[in-house]
């Protein structure tokens, strides 16, 4: 693993939420997407080399949405930057990390992603990102 990529934070309403960043980080959000496949609107905040990612569900079947309703806003996930994310997600399955995809996703940011299960990674849920070339 080559760094942290970023930290996500589920958000009720990420309207409001990048203005408390804002004003938290002295600067706005560089950019807001929207990623279909898990139901979600993100918004990214530059910290360094690192980034920030808020996270506001779609809808009520969104996996944000369920986070949020049984632990509340806060931070959903660590991510970090792989090199070959396929080669990654071999490494840690044959070292006993349960995967959620067998193959990585099209995710925010221009990343390939693959999530581990948090009951694998002591209750975090860890992403796995590589940059798409």
């Amino acid at each position: 693993m080559l760094k942290i990529e970023h930290i996500g934070i589920a958000v009720k309403d990420i309207a409001s939420s990048n203005e408390l960043f804002a004003k938290l980080f002295g600067e706005e959000h560089y950019k807001l997407e929207k990623v279909e496949s898990e139901g979600v609107s993100t918004s990214f905040f530059k910290m360094g080399e690192s980034k920030i990612e808020l996270l506001e569900a779609d809808g009520p079947e969104s996996p944000i949405a369920k986070f949020i309703e049984k632990r509340g806003e806060g931070i959903h996930h660590i991510a970090f930057e792989v090199k070959d994310i396929r080669a990654e997600m071999q490494r840690l399955k044959k070292e006993g990390f349960q995967l959620l995809s067998e193959e990585p996703k099209k995710g925010a940011d221009n990343k390939l992603i693959c999530f581990l299960h948090p009951k694998s990674s002591n209750g975090v849920l860890i992403e796995l990102c590589q940059e798409i070339k």
